[in-house]
Formats: structure tokens, C-alpha cells, sequence
């Protein structure tokens, strides 16, 4: 790490305990797992903005390089702001931020405080992107349009829930309803989207709406590739010496039930098998990257197993939001 930035958190670790223990000093050892929980901090917050700004800065392109000069819509929170800027004289930038707001508001009731900030900053960002810079106008072929259109839009929005965000309130909402009724996240969105291309077909044309449907499905598709969607659970299975701080920082920090089994480690000192505990637990993946930073700072050498978790059912998964 740059001598300087390692000085600032050696710096930072040390006022912070010293803050906690006056009157008492501060020694080596207390500083350094301290230290190193900060550089994974860091570490992990730099990844997830930049898989944040290139996702907001492939939207923009997908807006301004596709569907804005061809009057095109699309589905979720950015198609209803592009159905809004054809028939006001509203900028799309606004109209993006308008739109989204409310969606962020219930986001950090429904999810957490932290996911609606950044978020919020994703939405501002792309809110800039599309008003200040001018993206070329690829092609006018509307066939084209609507699947390359849909293509870099869906790349955007998968690369910024990557980063722990979303620049397309919908999802929260699919979230939060999905929860309250019998319906699935994907049935959720999908109801959403025909309300949007039933008004896009009555207010613009048939024809309109017929491409974004086609432009929607482009977008789907492209953020299950990149995210395996945004309405699946992922199982992890974490296998680490530090398995008692994993628990508890699973179940009163992150506030995750967990289930423990025991094992044996078939790979032992002289050939012989030793016992160790293994976790089990179930996120969304909007809560995947939070979780990997967690564990890292505990233990970066855990073998992590994740898996697609494609239903379920009880338990505290839906019951309470991670901090």
C-alpha cells in the first residue's frame, strides 16, 4: 500500500482507539487488525465505485447513444423518466432524479441506509452523464436500437448493483412488494413494465412500445448475465478457522441467521482429518458485496462457496434488513 495512505489509517486507527480507551495507551497490536479492517474497508469500497461509475457511464451511453435520439423508451424507473421527457418539456437528468427518489426513500427502509446513499449517488451521477455529456448517435436502424439500446442500459444497471447499488428504483419496489404479496420479484417488475408499455402504446404508438418491449427484454437479459438477477438468493457456505467471529459477526452485526454443522478437514497435519465448524447462510445479492467485505476483514484466507439459491421459503431471509 502508498506509505502515505498506510500513515492515514495507522493515524485514523490510532485517534479512534484512542477515543475509546482514554486515559489508557495505545499499543501495536491494538492498532494493526484495526488497520487492516480499514484497508479491506477501502479496498472494497473502491471496487464497488468503479463497477458503480463504469455501469452509470455505459447507461448514459445507452440513453444518449440509442434511445434518446430515436424517441425510444424503456422499462423500470428510466422508462417511465423516458416516457415523461417525450411528453413534457422536462430534462431526462431531472426526470431521472424525480423519479428515482421515491424508490430510494423506501430503499432505505427496505434494504439499508448505506445502499440508498450510494444509490443516490449513482442516480446523480448518471443524472450528469446524460445532461452534460454528448455520446455520439450510433445508429437509426430501430431494430438495432432497441437491442443494443437495451444491451448498454442493462450493462449499466447490472455493473452498478455490482457495486451495491441501483440506478433503477423499480427493483425496490419489486423488493418490497414481493414481500408483502404472493408474487415474485420478477413478477413484480414484469407488472410494473406493462403498465409502462400499455401507457407508452396509448400516449407515443404501438410500434413505440413494441421496440421497448424489445429493448426491456435486452436490458433483462444482459443484467441476469452480469448479476444473475436481481431477484435471486445466493447460499454461502464459508469454511474458515475464525468461524465463531464469523458467526457472530453474521448474526449480531449483519443480523443474518446462520446455520453451523460440523465437518472435518480432510487435508490435516500427518494425514490426519481435524474438526472444524462450517456456516451456512442465505443473502440477496444486493447484499452479496457487503457480506464478502465483512468476512474479509476477519479472515481474507476463508474458502467461500457460493451458490444460486433459486427458492425458498421461512426462516429470517425477508424479515429483517441487513445494517
Amino acid at each position: 500500500m502508498n506509505p502515505f495512505l498506510s500513515k492515514l489509517l495507522i493515524d485514523l486507527a490510532r485517534k479512534r482507539l484512542e477515543k475509546k480507551q482514554a486515559n489508557k495507551p495505545v499499543s501495536k497490536k491494538q492498532i494493526v487488525p484495526l488497520v487492516r479492517r480499514f484497508q479491506v474497508e477501502l479496498s472494497h469500497a473502491i471496487k464497488e465505485y468503479i463497477f458503480i461509475i463504469l455501469g452509470v457511464f455505459s447507461a448514459g451511453f445507452g440513453l444518449k447513444g440509442f434511445l434518446l435520439p430515436n424517441k425510444f423508451i424503456d422499462g423500470g424507473a428510466t422508462g417511465i423518466s423516458l416516457l415523461l421527457e417525450n411528453v413534457t418539456s422536462l430534462k431526462l437528468g431531472l426526470l431521472l432524479v424525480l423519479v428515482n427518489l421515491p424508490f430510494l426513500i423506501l430503499a432505505s427502509k427496505t434494504i439499508n441506509f448505506k445502499f440508498a446513499i450510494k444509490s443516490i449517488a449513482a442516480i446523480a451521477l448518471l443524472a450528469l452523464v446524460v445532461h452534460f455529456i454528448d455520446y455520439p448517435t450510433v445508429t437509426e436502424d430501430k431494430l438495432l436500437i432497441a437491442v443494443f439500446g437495451g444491451f448498454f442500459l442493462g450493462l449499466g444497471i447490472g455493473m452498478s448493483m455490482r457495486g451495491g447499488s441501483v440506478i433503477d428504483g423499480t427493483e425496490v419496489l419489486a423488493i418490497f412488494l414481493s414481500r408483502k404479496l404472493s408474487l415474485t420479484i420478477g413478477d413484480v417488475l414484469l407488472l410494473i413494465n406493462i403498465i409502462i408499455f400499455s401507457i407508452g402504446a396509448y400516449t407515443l404508438s404501438i410500434e413505440t412500445a413494441l421496440y421497448a418491449i424489445l429493448t426491456y427484454l435486452a436490458a433483462a437479459r444482459t443484467v441476469d448475465f452480469v448479476v444473475d438477477g436481481v431477484e435471486e438468493y445466493v447460499g454461502v457456505t464459508i469454511i474458515s478457522n475464525k468461524h465463531e467471529e464469523l458467526r457472530i459477526m453474521l448474526t449480531e452485526k449483519l443480523r443474518r441467521a446462520c446455520t453451523i454443522y460440523a465437518g472435518k478437514g480432510g487435508f490435516g497435519t500427518q494425514g490426519k482429518s481435524y474438526d472444524k465448524d462450517i456456516i451456512y447462510t442465505v443473502v440477496t445479492r444486493l447484499e452479496l458485496a457487503k457480506l464478502q467485505t465483512e468476512i474479509d476483514k476477519i479472515d481474507r484466507n476463508a474458502f467461500i462457496i457460493m451458490g444460486i439459491v433459486k427458492d425458498l421459503k421461512g426462516g429470517m431471509i425477508k424479515k429483517k434488513p441487513m445494517k
